[in-house]
Formats: C-alpha cells, sequence, structure tokens
C-alpha cells in the first residue's frame, strides 16, 4: 500500500488532532498539496513521524510494519473517534492484526475503548455416534451462538449472548415448539477495579464448570455473583449462584432404564413424573485458588484447588435434595515446548442417605490428558493431538453436561481413554475428532458402555 493511501484513510482516524496552527514538520510537502491538511494533522497527532524526520516521501510504498505503526497510534484516540471512525480503526487492526501482535499492541485492547460494541460468535456442526444410543440419521446436530460485548467506560464492559441450543437435522418439530426455543445464555456486567486486577462479573455465564481444569462435571448456564482477583502470579476467585439446567435423569448412572437411583429409593413421583434431583434450581458457593508458574499466566502452567457447596432451596426430603453435598478438586497443569500435560481430581461428598453403588457416601474421579501442539482459530494448518484417561467412581458425576465430548450418560462409574485431534483447516474455521476406546463399567455388573465417536466442525466470527 502506498503512504498517500494509507494517509488518506488514517487521516480519517487522526480524531482529537488540532492543527489549526500545527506547523508542517516535512520539507517535501508543500502547501498547495491536496494531502497537506491531513498529513500535518497526522504528524501533530504523532501518529507519523516520516522518514528521518524531515520528509514525508509520499510516494514511497511503505511496509505492512509501518501501516501496522500507524493503526496502532490511531488505535490510542480510540476515545475520540466516531463510529465510523472506529469502524474503521477496527477494520484496519483486523487486516494488521499479526503486524500489531508482534509490536506489542494487543489488538484485542480495541474492546477496551469506550462506546466500542463488538459482535461475535460461533456455528458448530456436529456428529456423535454410540452403538445402540442413537440412530446414524439421528446423530448429526448444529448450534448457532452471538455475542455483544458492549464496553461501557474504561472499567464496565457489558455481554449479551443468546444460542439456539443443539439442533437435530432429524428433528421435524415444528418451530413453536419449545425444545427450538433461542434461549439467552449469557447476560452479565463486569466491572474491574484495583488497577484491573479485580473483577466483579454479575449476571448470567454460559459454561459455568465445578472445577478450572478437565471440565469433568458441570458446564452449563449458571447465573451468579462473583468476584476475582488475578496477576501473572496468582488468581483468587470467590462466588455464589444457581444452575440453571437440568440432568433429565435423577440416578448418577444417566441413560439406564431402571426406576430406582443409586440407593434403592424411586426416581419417580407418585403421579408418575420424574423426581427433581436434576441441578436446575440449585445454588452453591465457591471459590477457587490458582498459582501461575514456567514464566506466568501467560505461559499456561499452572495448579489450582476449587471448592463447591450445593444447596437446594425448600424440601425436607431426601428426594428433594440435590444427590451431592460438596465438592472439592485439585489440578495441575505444565507445557513443556509443544507438550502440555493435565492431571485433576474431585472429590464428591453425599447428603445423608445417599449412597453409590458400593455402599459409600463418597466418590472420587481421576483425569489425565496429554497433549502435542496447539490448534489456533487465527493461524490456519496449526493442529493438536491428544490423549486422555477418566478413572470415575459411581456418584462422581453431578452435572448435567460437563466439558468433556463424552456423553453424560456415560461419566459415571466407569474407566475409559479418549484420543483425539484438531486442525484449523481455515482461519476461523476448525475440524475436531474424538474417539473414546478400553470403556468399562468400573463396579457393579452392568454391561460395558459402548465406545464413543464424535467428530465436528467450529466456525467463529
Amino acid at each position: 500500500m502506498k503512504s498517500k493511501v494509507l494517509a488518506a484513510l488514517v487521516a480519517t482516524m487522526a480524531v482529537g488532532a488540532t492543527c489549526a496552527f500545527a506547523a508542517n514538520p516535512f520539507v517535501d510537502v508543500p502547501s498547495d498539496s491536496w494531502a497537506y491538511k491531513s498529513v500535518v494533522e497526522l504528524a501533530d497527532a504523532g501518529i507519523i513521524q516520516g522518514v528521518d524526520g524531515s520528509y514525508f516521501q509520499g510516494n514511497r510504498n511503505i511496509t505492512r510494519y509501518e501501516a501496522a505503526e500507524m493503526v496502532a497510534k490511531a488505535m490510542a484516540h480510540m476515545d475520540k473517534a466516531s463510529v465510523e471512525q472506529r469502524a474503521l480503526i477496527n477494520k484496519l487492526a483486523d487486516e494488521y492484526a499479526d503486524e500489531l501482535n508482534n509490536l506489542g499492541v494487543r489488538v484485542s485492547a480495541l474492546e477496551n475503548r469506550v462506546g466500542n460494541v463488538k459482535l461475535t460468535g460461533d456455528a458448530r456442526i456436529r456428529y456423535r455416534y454410540q452403538d445402540g444410543y442413537k440412530e446414524k440419521d439421528n446423530s448429526w446436530d448444529y448450534r448457532v451462538r452471538v455475542r455483544a460485548n458492549a464496553q461501557v467506560n474504561d472499567r464496565t464492559k457489558v455481554t449479551y449472548g443468546i444460542s439456539s441450543d443443539n439442533k437435530n437435522f432429524a428433528d421435524n418439530a415444528q418451530a413453536s415448539d419449545e425444545t427450538n426455543d433461542i434461549y439467552t445464555d449469557i447476560a452479565k456486567v463486569d466491572y474491574n477495579f484495583g488497577g484491573h486486577n479485580w473483577n466483579l462479573s454479575v449476571g448470567r455465564t454460559d459454561a459455568y464448570v465445578l472445577g478450572n481444569a478437565y471440565g469433568y462435571n458441570y458446564g452449563d448456564v449458571f447465573d451468579r455473583a462473583e468476584l476475582k482477583y488475578q496477576n501473572d502470579k496468582f488468581a483468587a476467585t470467590a462466588g455464589y449462584g444457581k444452575f440453571k439446567a437440568n440432568s433429565g435423569d435423577t440416578a448418577f448412572n444417566n441413560g439406564t432404564v431402571s426406576t430406582k437411583d443409586f440407593s434403592g429409593k424411586n426416581k419417580y413421583n407418585e403421579d408418575g413424573t420424574l423426581r427433581n434431583d436434576g441441578l436446575d434450581g440449585v445454588k452453591t458457593g465457591y471459590g477457587e485458588l490458582e498459582g501461575f508458574f514456567g514464566g506466568g499466566r501467560a505461559a499456561g502452567s499452572a495448579v489450582g484447588v476449587y471448592y463447591n457447596d450445593f444447596t437446594r432451596a425448600g424440601g425436607t426430603n431426601v428426594g428433594d435434595k440435590i444427590a451431592a453435598d460438596d465438592l472439592w478438586g485439585a489440578y495441575l497443569k505444565g507445557n513443556l515446548g509443544k507438550w502440555s500435560a493435565l492431571a485433576n481430581y474431585e472429590h464428591v461428598s453425599l447428603n445423608n442417605g445417599f449412597k453409590n453403588i458400593n455402599g459409600d457416601d463418597t466418590a472420587d474421579v481421576w483425569i489425565g490428558k496429554l497433549s502435542y501442539g496447539k490448534a489456533n482459530f487465527a493461524t490456519p494448518k496449526s493442529w493438536d493431538a491428544w490423549l486422555e484417561y477418566i478413572n470415575a467412581e459411581d456418584g462422581a458425576f453431578i452435572g448435567a453436561n460437563s466439558n468433556s465430548w463424552r456423553f453424560s450418560k456415560d461419566m459415571d462409574n466407569i474407566e475409559s481413554w479418549g484420543v483425539g485431534a484438531d486442525y484449523t483447516f481455515a482461519k476461523n474455521a476448525m475440524f475436531q475428532v474424538m474417539q473414546s476406546f478400553g470403556t468399562n463399567t468400573k463396579d457393579g455388573n452392568a454391561k460395558d458402555p459402548e465406545e464413543q465417536t464424535r467428530a465436528q466442525f467450529v466456525f467463529v466470527f
């Protein structure tokens, strides 16, 4: 791009520059030049310096790094820009994102500018199969999510998002069917203070996870108030909220056809309806402590511990309460070059009257994952491959959904391996594939679960 073309573009971004009395610093830009006013404004705003401080050299081809430097300086004036100017800055920042990152300028800093509203989202097309669980023509589904991120001021950000949930291609339900509803999965306000190390977040989040590791337990919509302190070496989180998704089946071994739960109590009310032992409406107070090492938080190596205390409002009978009383866990993850490893442990204590298949009132799960490489949506042809291991006692899984790729019904009382790979085949487009193997039931005489296969295309925008 020639400098005079870029100058014409960036001239609209010399916001806040008042040059009525500014002197022309360039000897090769005459006062009768068509670009004279724009060049002087840009120089006065500090967006351009010219060559050797004295020459503009308007006909010289500039490098992408020089263009990126101009865009970076224009970004510094975002708070004074009009809507049209901010749109142009956003467009140029996307174009020169790689150069800006190399220059140490975070393009995401645009989101911290007052008045900026950014729309993002993702779309997923997914195939899941397990013998005997889904018919082959019922294994494909899709989901679309859209998020609006609005920067109210330097400290306050509002996020709103909607999701289509998972829709099956074989589903012929009418649009009026509630299963086809679009729902709000994010509606929150974040407030940064204390040098931006503190963050208070209030409202709904789309994927609260019990623990900041593998994501074995609940990973779905959650209404909460959360306070977090974080720096490059340490993070502390405390919050209180209510789960918004139900497990659908009250037995710990979700998906079984038994009419009794693991403790022998009926899963159904007298009228034949399913007893409400799911997570919908359950409240929890939670906390987490994390430490970052090996280069700090950006390096991705960390150790953490977390705790959740569950309660359900109302009800005095065991059947009116969530089976889990509390949960605590710990994790360790580390990076070594292209390799990364994760170890995660969780312990669940059950309410009085609930016992698992072994007659215990506690349940544990051990999880390990080893990965090589890193697939990145912004980097075409980037990829990774991983191997995981899960060893879960009956009663360890209490969530409606999880961040795991596996079917929720087979997350309890199992020992299983899994492999997978992620490949970015184009910018913002990724293909992912997963496969379980060596899966068996840990305790009892139940048949071993069938192996699971999953493949999906994910697009972000």
